[in-house]
């Protein structure tokens, strides 16, 4: 590397590193893309399309201008299986195990980076994290691709062409890419309930969070020993959160939908089709159905759904779980007139109660003003412009079917809502911003009159 560029490199801050190592990624997969090798014969794709498909893939969230099945050859299924576990396990984190693999040394700063891209407090622990999460992640997918590939036997001519269907499916349901391979994401499977719950399973071990997993697993492996094992707040939290959200989710799309969607369809084929679609708002983008055939208020919850999004520390987007969980621990406590938040023994820390604020405050600017300038430049209607930002900005993927109609212009609002999704608000913050200095002086206090 040259000794300037390597000398503004050390001047940057970890979250502009990570923003500027994603930019890379994108660059990188845009050229993948790009090769003739990854289409299918007589296929071109113009350099806008493979842009944004390339966003879509390190973003992991699924959003397409092009037919995946109708564009991209073996060769392109392979290469965009690829990008996604970059996007999905994170930038830092698949290149620090390739650091591992040749036996590079992993230095302070490559620690602060995995920090921020893991979404990480301290420096403790992080090679040893990074480790779990790969082998977590990749046994997940592995044994997702085994299931499946031998469970497609059955609708596939090869077993070769079933197995790379089960691998690309597991993929794209752990990494919540939203990506599919048959044409038609899931509605295929519409009624095939074993292919849904192994998908709802594989989706959700990829946005509950690396950390949950991991505290999991050494619960288990902790079962013979001595001693008793606590979970970590941020465990308790983003768990509830998930499994709240989840269960809300079903409740609300089979009550609003029962007289509507669902008014043909017989208890079970209703359940699944709302516990499909709410579990895929979490970041997933996969969907059993035409999303377009629900009612403006389904469509707007699930915009409001996808806003929230997957837990930290995941393969997913949005504002997080935790976030909205420690907004609602805040309006709860400031309303009865409490000054600390105290849950499960523990008290919260201001900082994390003021980060979760901003982010959502950031997050619902950057939504408003996306919606506004889609609605400009775009002739679609509002509630499908809010649900493709929605979708963007929580990389989940679904959509009303206007991705492919977006003006040149539109595309590029839906990347950048995308790549924010991705990289995440604080980051996002964090890159406009320099390095954090202490305060020289003080100015005095004044209270101002609010509400």
């Amino acid at each position: 590397m040259p000794k300037g560029l390597q000398m503004k490199m050390n001047n940057l801050t970890p979250a502009q590193l990570i923003v500027a190592y994603y930019f890379l990624a994108v660059t990188v997969s845009l050229i993948l893309l790009s090769l003739p090798v990854a289409h299918k014969p007589g296929v071109q794709l113009t350099f806008m399309d493979a842009l944004f498909t390339a966003v879509s893939a390190v973003s992991v969230t699924g959003l397409t201008v092009v037919n995946t099945q109708e564009t991209f050859s073996t060769t392109g299924v392979f290469i965009l299986m690829f990008v996604l576990q970059f996007g999905a396990i994170g930038v830092m984190t698949l290149g620090t195990f390739f650091w591992l693999i040749l036996g590079r040394k992993i230095g302070l700063k490559e620690r602060q980076l995995i920090m921020t891209d893991q979404n990480q407090i301290d420096l403790a622990g992080l090679v040893k994290l990074l480790k779990q999460i790969i082998l977590i992640v990749f046994l997940i997918e592995f044994i997702g691709a085994i299931i499946l590939g031998i469970y497609f036997l059955q609708f596939f001519a090869t077993w070769q062409e079933a197995f790379i269907q089960g691998l690309f499916a597991s993929i794209s349901a752990t990494t919540n890419a939203g990506f599919d391979i048959t044409g038609s994401s899931l509605v295929p499977f519409a009624n095939d309930y074993f292919v849904q719950l192994i998908t709802i399973i594989l989706l959700i071990l990829g946005a509950i969070g690396f950390p949950v997993l991991i505290e999991v697993r050494n619960y288990l492996l902790n079962q013979n020993r001595v001693g008793r094992f606590y979970f970590t707040l941020y465990t308790k939290l983003t768990t509830i959160t998930f499994a709240g959200l989840l269960v809300f989710g079903t409740v609300a799309i089979f009550i609003m939908e029962y007289n509507h969607f669902f008014a043909d369809k017989v208890w079970h084929e209703a359940f699944f089709y709302s516990l499909f679609q709410s579990a895929t708002t979490r970041s997933a983008g996969l969907a059993t159905m035409d999303i377009s055939q629900f009612t403006q208020s389904t469509t707007l919850l699930m915009s409001a759904m996808m806003f929230i999004g997957a837990s930290p520390s995941s393969v997913g987007g949005g504002i997080r779980t935790t976030t909205l969980a420690l907004n609602i621990l805040f309006l709860y406590h400031f309303a009865k007139g409490n000054r600390t938040i105290k849950i499960f023994r523990r008290e919260l820390t201001e900082e994390d109660i003021m980060k979760s604020l901003v982010v959502t405050l950031m997050a619902m600017l950057i939504c408003f003003l996306g919606v506004l300038i889609l609605s400009i430049t775009e002739n679609h209607s509002l509630i499908e412009i809010i649900f493709e930002v929605a979708s963007a900005f929580g990389t989940c993927g679904l959509s009303l079917g206007i991705t492919s109609d977006l003006s040149t212009f539109g595309k590029i609002i839906i990347m950048i809502l995308m790549f924010i999704g991705r990289v995440g608000v604080i980051s996002f913050l964090l890159m406009l911003g320099r390095k954090e200095k202490k305060a020289d002086y003080h100015y005095p206090k004044e209270r101002v009159i609010i509400g």
